[in-house]
This record gives C-alpha cells, sequence and structure tokens, in this order.
C-alpha cells in the first residue's frame, strides 16, 4: 500500500451536489435551484447579524443558550432537549453516525433527501430504500422494509425533492410500528411553510417518545441559508448522546444572533408564508393548464414544485431553455427523476417569467 486508503463505503458516496447558481457556460443564474427564500431576511435580522460582528475573536457560546431558550419559547418546548448544528445537515448525519455503522440499515423513502443516502454510507450502513406512493411517502412500504438490521429511518416531511406531505395520522401510526430501538428521524425542514392545522405532530410525539428526532432549519423561511443553522429535538437520552459528537462551537456568534431574531420574527415568517402560499397554488395552476402537453406539478406544501415533464419537452430542455431566460432550476436524474424539475418559488416577476418560458417551450415542443 503506497498511500492511505479510505474504507470501502466511502467510494460508493456520489457527492452531495448543490443547486446550480450559474449556466454550464459560467453565465450566472437567478437561483431558484436551492429552495431559499425569494424575500431575503428581514431587516430585524440582518441588525442583529451585524451587531452580533463586533467581537469576532471570542468563540460562540458553546451550548447556544439563548438560542435553546427562544427555540423553546416559541414551540413549547424544554431546550435542554434542543441541539444545534451546522444547518439541520450536520443533525442527520450524527444520527446516523451514533445509531448506525457496518452491518446496520438505514431507512428511507424513495426521491427522500439526498443526503439520507450519504448519512448511511458515510458510516458504513447500508441504504435501504422503500417505494413510494405517487411520489409521496407510503407509511406501509416503510413498516415493509424494516428488518432486524433497521436501525434509523429517515423522512422528510413536507418531503423534499417531491413536496408532498405525511399526514398527522400516518406520522403517529408509521412510529407506532417501528421498534423503540429505531431511531426515527422526522425532517421538518419545510415545516414553517405549512397552514394552521396541517402540522404532523412530530414534536408532540418526541415530547414523550423516547426513540423520536425532530430536526428543522434556519436556511428556508428564516432566510439565513448563508449561516447554516439547524435544530433538533427529541428525548434527554438522544440528545445527550447528539451533543457527545457534535462539531464544538458549531453555531457563530453572529449566527446564534440572526436565529434569535428570527424567529422571533413572527410577522416576516407569516408574510414569506402568505407569499409562497400564494405563488406556489399560482404556479401549480399554470403548470396544470400545460397538462395536455405532459407536463404535471406535485402537489406541494413547501417552498418549491417538482414539475414532472412527460410529453414531448423533456425535463432537461425545460432547464436548459430556463437557463437562456436567467434562471437556474434543480433537474433530478441523480435522484431517480429525469423527468423532473425542482422550481424553487420565487418572486411575483420570477414566478410569471419562469411559468410564461414553460408555457412557450412546450407549445413548441
Amino acid at each position: 500500500m503506497t498511500k492511505p486508503a479510505p474504507k470501502d463505503w466511502i467510494l460508493g458516496i456520489h457527492a452531495y451536489v448543490p443547486g446550480k447558481s450559474a449556466a454550464d457556460d459560467g453565465r450566472p443564474l437567478i437561483k431558484l435551484s436551492a429552495n431559499e427564500n425569494p424575500l431575503g431576511t428581514s431587516k430585524a435580522v440582518r441588525e442583529a447579524f451585524v451587531a452580533a460582528t463586533a467581537d469576532m475573536a471570542t468563540y460562540p457560546d458553546p451550548a447556544a443558550e439563548k438560542l435553546r431558550a427562544a427555540i423553546g419559547a416559541v414551540h413549547g418546548l424544554d431546550p435542554d432537549r434542543i441541539i444545534y448544528g451546522t444547518g439541520s445537515d450536520e443533525l442527520l448525519h450524527i444520527a446516523a453516525s451514533a445509531y448506525a455503522g457496518p452491518g446496520d440499515e438505514i431507512l428511507y423513502v424513495r426521491y427522500g433527501f439526498a443526503v439520507y443516502d450519504i448519512a448511511a454510507r458515510r458510516v458504513g450502513a447500508t441504504p435501504v430504500i422503500a417505494p413510494d406512493k405517487d411520489y409521496a411517502t407510503d407509511v406501509d412500504a416503510l413498516l415493509a422494509a424494516v428488518t432486524d438490521r433497521t436501525k434509523v429511518v429517515f423522512l422528510a416531511n413536507p418531503n423534499n425533492p417531491t413536496g408532498t406531505m405525511t399526514s398527522r395520522e400516518e406520522i403517529a401510526r408509521l412510529h407506532a410500528g417501528l421498534r423503540p430501538d429505531i431511531l426515527f428521524v422526522l425532517d421538518q425542514a419545510y415545516a414553517e411553510y405549512l397552514e394552521e392545522g396541517e402540522d404532523d405532530g412530530g414534536l408532540e410525539l418526541a415530547k414523550t417518545a423516547s426513540n423520536i428526532l425532530v430536526t428543522r432549519t434556519f436556511s428556508k423561511i428564516y432566510g439565513l441559508a448563508a449561516e447554516r443553522i439547524g435544530w433538533g429535538y427529541g428525548s434527554p437520552e438522544v440528545i445527550d448522546i447528539l451533543h457527545r459528537i457534535r462539531a464544538p462551537f458549531n453555531v457563530t456568534t453572529a449566527g446564534q444572533a440572526a436565529a434569535i431574531a428570527a424567529i422571533g420574527d413572527s410577522e416576516w415568517v407569516a408574510f414569506s408564508r402568505t407569499h409562497n402560499a400564494r405563488w406556489r397554488d399560482w404556479l401549480a395552476s399554470e403548470v396544470a393548464a400545460l397538462s395536455n402537453h405532459g407536463l404535471r406539478a406535485v402537489p406541494s406544501k413547501t417552498n418549491f414544485l417538482l414539475i414532472l415533464f412527460d410529453g414531448k419537452l423533456t425535463a432537461e430542455a425545460a432547464m436548459k431553455g430556463l437557463w437562456d431566460e436567467g434562471y437556474a432550476t434543480r433537474w433530478l436524474p441523480g435522484q431517480g427523476l429525469p423527468n423532473g424539475l425542482r422550481i424553487t418559488i420565487g418572486t411575483k416577476a420570477q414566478n410569471r417569467a419562469v411559468a410564461a418560458k414553460l408555457r412557450a417551450m412546450a407549445e413548441a415542443a
């Protein structure tokens, strides 16, 4: 052996591919490929962030006490049972690291978040994919895929990249059907886009269940994707284990300050949610009007639409056509969706431009 050799299972990982922000020829594009908040973040958050940069020589609060207290106050949760991470991605990875390894299985649904496969393979576990039901989670299929080797189940709700939502009743049924030694990770990155009454009940379940970890992020509706801040809630035992392996000082001082301001700015959250719901429904109706050309939008509860192209206009051609219009979208052949484009809901002008271009391309195909 003449050089260090990686573990065999690392070679099976395909690195995460972020949403494009430029065309293949290098032209910068407006990003509708990463599900960021097109409205940005609020003035209060920007001011809090800037003020917190006054001291850049001191490590951040390693316990993120004020951030945990703010999250707990908004959601009615015990701050001692809240963990924080470099985006919710860090928490997904350390959950896999803590509870699975070689010989174990990590289960998730087809068309689930791409990080689940990476998190499983990174620790040497075997990823197991349960069939979907028309691009949505099939609880019966997930339960049928559980084996004696299953250690972690990942489920995004609402789901990325499909946008579909699993009901409170189905989440409770899934959890009830899992062995108590299986960690159920409920990834709620898009939960803040849900309307009142649509919550899946995950946080309430996690108050009493010993095997649930609920994760959330400040990267979406709060407009803090650049700061990479996520959080999770679970039993004291699960949170204790995760703290043992999370990175120290993982959330910056300015990031903590911005997140505290963001979670306290309920008006901005409501404004962003209302804008998103209006234009998501509008864009979905525009796509529905093109159904005779083979276009279909999967019903979404997120800040994006998954549009399927099953006519003469292909998803790849639509992506490139939208490049010409100045927009980056997410083509998904790597996730088994070569006929799918995931398009973030943008501003009014951006949504109208995307819809007009899709219509022009579909009618010309």
